[in-house]
């Protein structure tokens, strides 16, 4: 631990005091999904986009809206369907014809926050346009390289239940986002909740907003502060490495279930998310348990499986669960 670990433990806790602000102004309109909510944030803080996967009605798009609200800076919101064109994200060249000159239109993408609602509905000449942006910060357009804004975060949903109308996301933009999170149906009480809250036509709940893009660049300053001992690199090492040579940990059963491992941005995403969640939680150090609480949602999308665990009905969540239980922790 390094001598200046109060001094960095007080600066967490100031600059996460707008998170605080802005999480109760967020759970004014979404109830019982905390976990989302600080998945959303943890994203925020790494630097890192988040893909959000549910059946429709769970609030996913209204809990990025609340987010972006809150936070204040732009927002957009983009309808993925099958016609749309890279031009429609990007943006596009407009002649104008009384003065003979070309402008330039942009498009959605520059923005703060973009909500890509329902992505896999795109077809593969859109997700490679918002690829570019969403790893380089970047857009090409009129043969130029534009700067996107700063912050930027891509935030997608998609609907795991329809295929009719859909395109798979390519592998290569799938790894581009540093947390895949299941959303589930809330329980009874919480329903109860939603209902009590939003089963209404003119007295529904409003989000303010009370934080701004600096205050989240401020942050992400610290973030590299917190404290992230060898031993947990080494964890983290070791079950990134399990991904690929699961008989390395004694799981050679796993062997013939994995096609392909997580590769090293996923050990990358996992370090920094680990820090991100130890930022909310006002430490100035990261903990095994930090790694584990949020290893499901950085590696799930980046192990993926083969015809024979799909013929035993194993996913990449049942391979990855063996490998951290079976991985020492430190």
């Amino acid at each position: 631990m390094p001598d200046d670990a109060p001094a960095v433990a007080d600066r967490i806790q100031q600059h996460a005091a707008f998170l605080r602000d802005v999480t109760q102004e967020v759970e004014k309109v979404i109830v019982g999904q905390s976990a989302l909510v600080e998945r959303m944030l943890i994203g925020l803080l790494a630097d890192g986009h988040v893909l959000l996967e549910g059946v429709p009605g769970l609030a996913k798009s209204l809990a990025v809206q609340a987010l972006a609200t809150a936070l204040g800076g732009t927002f957009r919101r983009i309808q993925f369907t099958p016609d749309l064109l890279p031009s429609d994200v990007v943006g596009t060249q407009v002649y104008n014809p009384k003065t003979g000159d070309w402008t330039i239109r942009q498009g959605p993408v520059f923005t703060n926050f973009l909500l890509a609602d329902e992505i896999n509905r795109a077809p593969a000449k859109v997700q490679s346009a918002l690829l570019e942006a969403m790893q380089e910060r970047t857009v090409s357009l009129a043969g130029e390289t534009r700067p996107l804004p700063s912050p930027f975060l891509v935030l997608a949903t998609q609907n795991p239940l329809e295929q009719e109308g859909t395109y798979a996301l390519p592998e290569a933009q799938v790894d581009r986002f540093m947390l895949k999170v299941v959303v589930d149906y809330p329980d009874k009480d919480e329903e109860r909740r939603i209902v009590e809250r939003m089963a209404t036509v003119t007295k529904k709940p409003t989000v303010r907003s009370v934080a701004d893009p600096e205050q989240l660049l401020a942050a992400r300053a610290i973030l590299d502060d917190v404290y992230v001992d060898a031993k947990i690199v080494d964890y983290v090492l070791e079950l990134v490495f399990a991904t690929r040579t699961p008989a390395d940990v004694g799981l050679g059963d796993l062997t013939p279930l994995i096609l392909y491992g997580a590769s090293p941005r996923a050990s990358i995403a996992l370090t920094q998310a680990a820090r991100a969640l130890a930022f909310l939680a006002g430490r100035a150090f990261v903990t095994p348990h930090d790694i584990k609480s949020i290893g499901m949602d950085v590696l799930r999308h980046r192990v993926i499986t083969t015809y024979e665990a799909e013929a035993e009905g194993l996913t990449s969540v049942d391979v990855i669960q063996r490998i951290f239980d079976t991985v020492p922790v430190p």
